[in-house]
């Protein structure tokens, strides 16, 4: 077994020298919305780790060989020594104003005594010491430097909505709309003085809060000075990313593992990563081998001023590092640009490996590193930003490669709450059962989870190339754990799995149905109980009378709260439609109608509403209304259709012979009449009432898909080959309105070809908008065709939306 590992490795080193695989964030660590660290650049070296929100959350990796440093693994964070301190860092006051001052008030000699003076920061939110609730505020802060050092000065900001900001009466920076955090920008030299100074601000709300905060810091040098090692290669599958490197005399591979196996769903639920070092000398000699790695406590907050505590244990054969926020607000903040801050991040390390592991400010820590003298404290308490570090030594290392690894994990203790009630994380369903004995469990499936996910990983890919072709399946293996790291598994109260979305980079709602039917294929390819946890929560909202429209809500709240729709317009056409067709496309992967049966009651409803008001929809909100609403959307209409028809084959399959015949009667004369209206000539129109437009007919896909038969295969060619003639650069624009687009959706128009040549391009847009995008994100979902740039929105699911070839093909659909 031993020499089959080692011939293993060996293949995988020759495997990953051939080709590098682009992407425009590369996925590190991906379980849920909270636990999700990426890559943004294309040397894993080349800058710190982050966020998918774009926070820096810093994983730091560095190998020693012989006596020579290498960073492998993200970029040293930035310190800061505060000049002027901001209100996270020191309680202040300053003097301001809400009425338009005379315009020499951003100067040092403007008198300001007339001036109102509170502490900092200023707002209307919740963490505001001083209430701000006009149009406007003008900020005064007088302060003194002794003397000013060479270092590069910057300004700590954090506003809302637009500022104009000056030092000493000189403008040093501006912007119109607002940002979520501190920002750091650096200040032009000369600019701050010796002696008095004074920092002025007006800033202006345009809409929504009002906030503001600022200070003057000053970069302070780290104190190392590690060389980035040369990476050769990063290959990005469904569950792994590698990247190997030259570090000297000897080549490492390091290689991110989250075992999001979905026909598992306790292991998918499970948040644990593995992080595994493999190093092999080139030279055949041997050489001396260190690697360290260090996971920032900020993986545990939703600012880095935020208080944190750390400990060191040892469980379970583990060494074992823990870190979360003193203040532990369970389930307090909602929204979008949000990071958890309750729970604890864990770094393990098996004993066997005799890694040391210790505790303190990043800086120090690669200090200690480097003169490998090590602190011994077991905890460190009610400090900021701290690393956990571990050294593991892998001795005198020769062409035989050697492999160690290291365990990343998040106790979420509490992930979500759905209609009053705080559910428990799906491993410790009845709140008595230790992270630390789940990390042992991860550690005895290290082997046989490296040797599953490879043969998944190997599998969905051929797969997705014989559905697709190469750049098809180089995308599905892409977006993968994108999708999946968008989510949250958990049990409701009566037993039912929910799959609870977020809405990233958006609004922030949790479980919105139309995020859900775009990402439903790759849980329809993986495991259908995944979709049906997607429908499970709407369906309860309605079913316990809690909402009582006659079509499905669009949300169930603000993540992670699911206590009820948050969003401030209904879209009835769109999200009915949606459950409908989904719970026929759960009928179709399970061959029963069990699901549908328990939901009929419900469906029902919808499915009346839809024949009442589907056809020809009213000026209602749908999925794709990024240029404003629409009346009388054939796009929509479609979608209303073709749920109609998957209503009437479930009710067949019910033996509900008479409901069938019904709706599958309403069904088909609606398609005859929508190809009259929406008929333009060589394709059919955006709307009924206006024939010089088109737009994706994507909601087609389900007839298909489904064999519903409701509109005849000629309407998918002619639609396809007029989309063939609009085609841009990077893709097919969402409609005549505009040129940017929705991927998802291009991939279930592309769908509708009738060959594989059509097919792919409609793929190879995309593939190149991936491959070549300027926006070095998370795959945006919605990109503009002429240029590849992201539009809006970033890391969410609906990129599972690009398994819906590999869905057809799984259901010999031609």
């Amino acid at each position: 077994m031993r020499n089959l590992c080692l011939i293993a490795i060996c293949l995988l080193f020759g495997l990953n020298s051939n080709g590098q695989d682009k992407a425009p964030a590369y996925p590190l660590i991906t379980h849920d919305a909270y636990f999700s660290i990426w890559s943004f650049g294309d040397q894993l070296n080349q800058s710190a780790t982050k966020h998918w929100t774009g926070k820096e959350q810093s994983l730091l990796g560095v190998i020693k060989v012989d006596d020579k440093f290498y960073r492998f693994l993200g970029a040293e964070t930035k310190t800061y020594k505060p000049i002027l301190p901001a209100a996270d860092e020191q309680n202040y006051q300053a003097s301001y104003t809400f009425s338009k001052p005379e315009e020499s008030w951003n100067t040092l000699a403007f008198n300001d005594s007339e001036w109102k003076k509170d502490s900092a920061p200023f707002g209307d939110d919740n963490s505001a010491k001083t209430k701000w609730n006009t149009d406007d505020i003008y900020f005064r802060r007088k302060f003194s430097v002794s003397n000013v050092s060479s270092a590069k000065k910057y300004l700590k900001l954090n506003h809302d909505d637009n500022v104009i900001v000056f030092l000493n009466g000189k403008i040093i920076y501006q912007k119109r709309g607002y940002v979520s955090d501190y920002i750091y920008l650096p200040i032009p030299e000369g600019v701050l003085k010796s002696g008095d100074n004074i920092l002025a601000i007006h800033c202006k709300n345009t809409a929504g809060g009002r906030h503001l905060d600022a200070g003057i810091v000053e970069e302070t040098p780290s104190g190392t000075n590690i060389a980035p090692a040369t990476q050769t290669n990063v290959s990005v599958e469904a569950t792994k990313t590698n990247y190997t490197f030259t570090c000297g005399k000897v080549n490492l591979q390091v290689t991110f593992t989250s075992p999001l196996l979905l026909n598992d769903i306790k292991l998918s639920a499970r948040p644990i990563s593995y992080i595994s070092y493999t190093v092999k000398s080139t030279d055949a000699k041997a050489h001396k081998v260190d690697v360290y790695f260090s996971a920032s406590s900020n993986l545990a907050v939703n600012t880095p001023g935020q208080e944190v505590s750390a400990w060191k244990s040892s469980k379970n054969n583990l060494s074992i590092l823990k870190a979360g926020t003193v203040e532990q607000p369970i389930l307090k903040k909602r929204g979008d640009d949000v990071r958890i801050d309750w729970g604890y991040i864990y770094v393990a390390v098996p004993s066997k490996f005799n890694a040391k592991q210790f505790i303190g400010q990043q800086s120090e820590n690669l200090k200690s590193f480097t003169s490998a003298q090590y602190p011994s404290k077991s905890e460190v308490l009610n400090s900021r930003t701290l690393d956990l570090s571990s050294v593991i030594p892998f001795g005198s290392v020769t062409a035989s490669p050697v492999e160690k690894y290291v365990m990343l994990g998040y106790d979420d203790l509490k992930p979500v709450e759905y209609f009053g009630e705080k559910l428990s994380p799906v491993w410790n369903p009845s709140g008595k059962d230790n992270f630390d004995d789940l990390l042992a469990t991860a550690n005895n499936q290290y082997i046989e989870l490296k040797a599953k996910t490879s043969a998944f990983d190997a599998q969905l890919y051929a797969d997705a190339k014989k559905a697709g072709g190469k750049e098809y399946a180089d995308l599905c293996k892409l977006v993968y754990r994108q999708s999946v790291a968008a989510h949250k598994i958990v049990y409701a109260p009566n037993g039912d799995i929910l799959f609870l979305s977020k809405e990233n980079f958006s609004n922030g709602s949790i479980n919105t149905v139309d995020v859900t039917y775009p990402s439903a294929p790759q849980y329809l390819v993986y495991n259908p109980e995944l979709l049906k946890g997607m429908l499970n929560g709407i369906f309860h909202y309605s079913e316990s009378g809690k909402w009582k429209k006659p079509f499905a809500a669009h949300d169930l709240g603000t993540y992670p709260v699911a206590n009820g729709q948050t969003y401030g317009e209904d879209m009835p056409v769109e999200e009915a439609g949606n459950m409908i067709i989904l719970t026929a496309a759960i009928t179709k992967a399970e061959g029963n109608a069990k699901y549908a049966e328990k939901h009929w009651e419900v469906m029902s409803v919808w499915a009346d509403y839809l024949l009442r008001e589907g056809f020809d929809p009213a000026n209602q909100l749908c999925t794709d209304d990024f240029a404003g609403h629409l009346a009388r959307n054939a796009n929509l209409s479609v979608k209303a259709i073709v749920a109609l028809g998957g209503y009437a084959q479930m009710a067949e399959k019910l033996g509900k012979t008479e409901i069938a015949t019904k709706y599958r009667t309403a069904a088909l004369e609606m398609a005859k009449n929508w190809m009259k209206l929406a008929d333009d000539g060589d394709h059919y129109a955006l709307t009924f009432n206006d024939k010089n437009t088109w737009s994706q007919k994507y909601n087609l896909v389900w007839d298909k898909l489904l064999k519903l038969d409701l509109f005849p295969a000629t309407v998918y060619k002619k639609e396809i080959n007029f989309y063939l003639t609009k085609q841009k650069d990077f893709g097919l624009p969402l409609d005549s309105r505009r040129t940017y687009t929705k991927s998802d959706w291009i991939m279930w128009t592309a769908t509708l070809a009738d060959n594989q040549a059509d097919f792919q391009k409609f793929i190879h847009p995309i593939y190149k908008y991936a491959n070549e995008t300027v926006s070095r994100v998370p795959l945006s979902d919605w990109h503009e065709t002429t240029n590849g740039k992201m539009t809006g929105f970033q890391a969410r699911s609906v990129v599972g939306g690009y398994f819906i070839k590999l869905l057809a093909d799984k259901w010999n659909i031609e």
